[in-house]
């Protein structure tokens, strides 16, 4: 599922970062790769991630070329 559907508090991890390879890149620079396991902090556009103990604030077409997998914690 797209990240840009997940809700404030939620947890999910990457599966899939799809997009130009520069973007992918960089995304993956700051954290966001596959098996990386995310928070939403704020949903929406743009959504506020939690990345360990960093941050990422992302426009809502960004988060959609995110795929995840919902988890419990």
């Amino acid at each position: 599922m797209p990240l840009e559907y997940l809700h404030a508090g939620q947890w999910a991890d990457v599966a899939e970062v799809s997009g130009e390879p520069g973007w992918v890149s960089r995304l993956a620079e700051m954290g966001v790769r596959i098996g990386s396991r995310v928070r939403v902090v704020q949903g929406g556009s743009p959504c506020l991630l939690q990345i360990g103990d960093s941050r990422l604030s992302l426009r809502g077409d960004w988060a959609m070329q995110i795929l995840v997998r919902p988890v419990a914690c």
